[in-house]
């Protein structure tokens, strides 16, 4: 019985192959046998290997696999779908997905899935809706898999538009059966959309429907606490992490390190980051980060060197977060020796985050000059906010001549940017020339330039209390 039940050896083999010379061999030994052409099975297996291995090598292969196949079914459409959904080419599988509709195969559940989520990948808003048409009309709206990727979509491309957001949160509502991925997807467009409050809101419903969140969900609701600067909040997300021995590591790690520093207890931060079980390069990029912002300068230059010795490899966001950390602290040689090193040793092409890390470090010790010199080496359409650190060190040395030659150059970037006047008028002020004071004032008004009001945010017993700048304050409620 069990002999009449067995694979051929052929088939047994493209299960396991887990590389492309192995596929290969397989492809090549079942055309040869035939039994390509007479098992579906055998061909999807090759498809499928390119679910796991979504690169344009392997997709190219598969692709080319499934054009040979005289009668794919649901499940060769859906594999390579979803390759490409899981690819850099997302787009590739609506064109797929749209060959599918033509017949004789029609989409089903896994389909529908794997097209949204490509929809999700390349932000392709209009297909994603004409998909959901298509979803409602066949009869799968109701299907939780298709409803969390909606959502995801929705969600996902919420900053375009209201409108989307709410769409997700209506279908959200209306599910007769939420996962965590369902509650996942709706934390994540808020979150996408700087709907904070929203965030912590969802997550107490969570909690009232005994939903047992994941790292997805604490990693969200982390980034909440600390946009809000919620630490209580933050403190019994930490709590319930160790109750419930998930364990603080990788992106767990770097959230609570984050959340933390952007509460103000950067020794929690700190005994965090030392006590996190694995650490990825996310994870020393946050503490060193947020030791800059609390004017630890060294200490972050410490754990930069230690960073080193263990053999990591800094990229981007971490030199910017030490060259940081050298301008709050002024910490001049070694911020310029770090600059070096980006280009000389690590091969990196500084960003103009960097570039405005050393012109802010240059401004903070009076070397306005130098400074002025490195503004000028970037394309001047690329480095308004390079003029507006300079601007501001000239304002803070009292350098008039040198503020208003770089005011200059920002209203040239933009005549209606509010940063050019409002710096130059407070350089104005702060030397007593009143007179130029009203004159940029006037000029603003006469060019209806308005300047954005500040806005600050404080947590006290679970409220957070936003304070916007000549308006009072909003309460909400946490």
């Amino acid at each position: 019985m069990s002999g009449a039940l067995s694979q051929p050896p052929t088939i047994s083999f493209t299960e396991m192959a887990t590389s492309i010379p192995e596929i290969h061999q397989a492809y090549a030994h079942l055309l040869k046998t035939g039994l390509f052409y007479n098992n579906t099975f055998a061909s999807n297996k090759l498809i499928s290997f390119a679910v796991t291995n979504p690169d344009p090598i392997t997709l190219s292969y598969a692709r080319s696999v499934f054009t040979h196949i005289t009668d794919p079914n649901s499940f060769s459409y859906s594999s390579l779908i979803r390759a490409y959904a899981n690819s850099h080419t997302p787009q590739n599988a609506i064109f797929l997905f749209y060959q599918m509709l033509e017949g004789p195969v029609f989409a089903d559940k896994y389909s529908f899935t794997f097209v949204l989520k490509a929809c999700s990948g390349f932000g392709g808003v209009q297909e994603g809706r004409q998909i959901h048409g298509l979803v409602l009309k066949m009869g799968v709206g109701l299907d939780v898999f298709v409803e969390n990727t909606l959502i995801h979509l929705y969600g996902k491309v919420g900053y375009l538009s209201t409108g989307l957001l709410e769409k997700a949160r209506s279908i959200f509502d209306r599910m007769p059966v939420k996962d965590v991925v369902s509650w996942n997807a709706m934390i994540t467009g808020y979150a996408h959309t700087s709907r904070f409050d929203e965030v912590l809101v969802l997550f107490d419903d969570m909690q009232r429907e005994k939903v047992r969140p994941d790292n997805c969900t604490l990693v969200n609701m982390l980034s909440a606490c600390a946009y809000l600067g919620a630490l209580g909040q933050g403190e019994w997300i930490n709590a319930y992490i160790n109750k419930n021995g998930k364990g603080i590591n990788g992106f767990v790690a770097t959230a609570l390190v984050d959340m933390y520093s952007k509460c103000g207890n950067i020794g929690k931060a700190l005994n965090v980051f030392r006590s996190a079980s694995r650490k990825d390069i996310s994870t020393w990029n946050s503490i060193i980060v947020g030791l800059g912002m609390h004017d630890f300068g060294e200490n972050a230059l410490e754990i930069f060197s230690e960073m080193l010795v263990k053999g990591l490899e800094p990229n981007e966001v971490t030199f910017i977060g030490v060259l940081s950390a050298c301008s709050r602290a002024g910490l001049l040689n070694e911020g310029r020796h770090i600059f070096q090193l980006i280009v000389d040793d690590y091969g990196i092409q500084p960003t103009i985050e960097h570039y405005g890390c050393m012109v802010d470090l240059l401004g903070r010790v009076g070397l306005l000059e130098e400074a002025l010199d490195l503004v000028k080496t970037r394309p001047l359409k690329e480095a308004p906010v390079l003029w507006e650190s300079l601007l501001s060190a000239c304002k803070n040395h009292g350098n008039v001549q040198m503020a208003e030659h770089v005011a200059r150059k920002l209203l040239e970037l933009n005549p209606q940017d509010s940063a050019g006047y409002v710096l130059l008028s407070n350089t104005y002020a702060a030397l007593q020339r009143w007179d130029d004071v009203m004159n940029m004032r006037r000029k603003m008004k006469a060019l209806k330039i308005n300047k954005e009001p500040g806005c600050s945010m404080i947590e006290v017993d679970g409220v957070v209390h936003e304070f916007l700048a000549g308006e009072g304050m909003i309460l909400e409620q946490i």
